[in-house]
């Protein structure tokens, strides 16, 4: 979805929600948090709500009658009741049965109702200036270990990176070869519209790491060809500017030099990348790229991979590059160096040469 939708959808779900949620979402959009991360927090906070009307912790029949005072009394042995109910559900249909969600995801959602109660009991004001109540039981509530290491992480999606050459391979497999498997007549026209779109939408990616939703939210004068840089707005709301890898740049010219002719933009189309609306271009959505990376990730090497994987090989191959977490950190956005741990796993060649070394004869 793009902005405009998560901002329809958030509107939509306040109306079902307590004044209170309201008004940390409008707290919130000033920050500003992304309408996608909002998003995510008000479906939490709608999940949380309808559990306690559920399990008669809240005597009310409506979610959106559920009281300050609710969330104040509630007891330590109750949330941790709530957390188990996150560890062992999952979608609950017979037609679709799945296993229990990760302890990731339920780390999200604690997440979430850690920001809510830190924002009742410390940020926000009532009309004497005090927080709305003092007692936070989230600060109780210890997050789930993740039993998921690092190593194993990095073996589940090592096979998904483009390590070495298989980058630029990939991109030009887009231009160049991916139209030979096409049979429609349809399918090819459309193909030829979105070549230099798609390819450059690919490159960009790989060659920033860059999020799916920093790209689609990114303006054409964000992009700055002179410098190798794009400006992005990053988690939390702060701008960034982003060096782009220098390969990628006559990728961008090529999309640049038919933008205009070919999805008929004028000096009032702000987005970078377009799509053929049905009267004027539109700014292409994130799922349209989660879409078109799938299809040809899959024609490219049978397995369907995600604009994040993307992200992941760029990382991993600037790790392998520099041996610098901290460099890594700075090209993702990121605050620390806590999630590029990842990469010194994925990118485990020293270690690997390492113990091929071991066992051979040593020269005398």
């Amino acid at each position: 979805m793009n902005n405009q939708q998560y901002l329809k959808h958030n509107e939509q779900l306040l109306q079902t929600l307590p004044s209170y949620i309201n008004e940390y979402y409008l707290d919130k959009s000033t920050v500003p948090l992304s309408p996608a991360t909002l998003y995510q927090y008000l479906n939490e906070f709608h999940r949380f709500l309808t559990w306690t009307v559920d399990v008669g912790i809240a005597d009310v029949s409506d979610i959106k009658d559920v009281s300050l005072s609710t969330l104040e009394h509630f007891k330590k042995q109750d949330m941790e009741l709530y957390k188990s109910y996150l560890l062992n559900r999952g979608k609950q249909t017979a037609a679709n049965p799945q296993g229990t969600i990760s302890h990731r995801t339920v780390n999200r959602s604690l997440n979430a109702l850690s920001a809510l109660f830190r924002y009742l009991t410390e940020e926000t004001e009532n009309a004497d200036g005090e927080p709305y109540f003092y007692r936070n039981v989230m600060k109780k509530i210890a997050l789930v270990s993740d039993n998921e290491t690092y190593q194993t992480r990095a073996r589940n999606i090592k096979d998904q990176l483009m390590l070495g050459d298989a980058d630029i391979k990939y991109v030009e497999f887009i231009k160049n070869d991916y139209p030979n498997s096409i049979t429609n007549k349809r399918t090819l026209v459309l193909y030829k519209r979105d070549c230099e779109r798609d390819v450059a939408i690919n490159a960009l990616m790989l060659g920033t790491g860059i999020r799916v939703s920093e790209l689609t939210n990114a303006n054409l004068k964000d992009l700055n060809l002179h410098k190798a840089t794009i400006s992005v707005r990053r988690k939390g709301g702060k701008h960034d500017s982003v060096p782009i890898a220098g390969w990628v740049i006559s990728y961008l010219q090529d999309y640049l030099k038919i933008r205009k002719q070919r999805y008929l933009a004028t000096k009032d189309t702000p987005a970078l990348f377009l799509t053929k609306g049905a009267t004027s271009p539109r700014r292409i959505s994130t799922a349209t790229v989660e879409l078109l990376v799938a299809k040809y990730s899959q024609a490219f090497n049978h397995v369907r991979i995600t604009p994040h994987k993307l992200r992941h090989t760029l990382a991993s191959k600037l790790y392998l590059e520099t041996n610098n977490e901290h460099l890594v950190a700075t090209q993702l956005g990121q605050s620390s160096t806590k999630a590029t741990g990842l990469y010194t796993h994925i990118i485990d060649t020293k270690q690997r040469k390492a113990l091929d070394e071991l066992h051979k004869p040593r020269k005398h």
